[in-house]
């Protein structure tokens, strides 16, 4: 994401958690919890892997809970870069999963946002924004957003389509503060978007190509 006067910042959620009382399609939740060794971080199953940000896990095996209709599971998995600062896993078992939405809706067009406290699912509406000051994917600030905690990054923005059916547009990185000539400032909330997760179906195609087979006399 390229901003101009731009002060990153992490998002600093707030303590407090909220569920949701109607959320959408719970029997298949596509929210899996990444357990790192300095702490748990969100991602999102996907047709193409579990996506996350690596905030606490970029290599190696990691644990990881996903949630079916009758409770959770812990799962294993082995961590690869995905690139643009992404990571995948997957689990030898099929996870409930989403499609990936490779067009971004119009700004100003609602999204979902939802994720995992504590191991209960909450969910809420977002707004899509835009500024011309800034390169990638931003939500309008809500009260719902600034509540949430800061193991909360990673959460899944999913756009409906007209079904009802869930579409990752991306996970949610941060907030960025753009500060303009004139003095005043603005606050988004950042999500790395479409441009960022085209990179998972190339990953994904590039790791399912049969392999060159090598032939030495060492090896039977």
């Amino acid at each position: 994401m390229k901003t101009s006067w731009i002060a990153p910042l992490l998002l600093l959620f707030g303590s407090a958690c909220h569920s949701v009382a109607n959320l959408r399609d719970d029997t298949t939740d596509p929210t899996v919890v990444i357990h790192g060794t300095d702490g748990d971080e969100l991602g999102v199953s996907t047709e193409y892997g579990i996506v996350f940000l690596g905030r606490h896990a970029n290599r190696g095996r990691v644990e990881f809970t996903s949630w079916f209709g009758d409770g959770p599971s812990l799962e294993e998995g082995v961590i690869e870069p995905g690139g643009d600062q992404l990571y995948t896993t997957s689990a030898e078992i099929q996870l409930s999963n989403v499609p990936l939405l490779f067009h971004l809706p119009d700004p100003g067009e609602t999204v979902i946002v939802r994720g995992r406290h504590g191991g209960v699912a909450w969910e809420f509406e977002a707004i899509l924004a835009t500024d011309p000051r800034v390169d990638g994917v931003l939500l309008e600030p809500s009260p719902e957003l600034d509540m949430l905690h800061n193991d909360q990054l990673g959460a899944g923005v999913f756009y409906l389509d007209i079904r009802g059916r869930k579409q990752l547009v991306g996970l949610i990185t941060g907030r960025v503060s753009i500060q303009a000539p004139d003095g005043n400032s603005r606050s988004y909330v950042t999500v790395s978007g479409p441009e960022q997760m085209w990179r998972l179906v190339l990953h994904r195609r590039n790791s399912e190509r049969p392999r060159r087979k090598v032939y030495r006399e060492d090896i039977l």
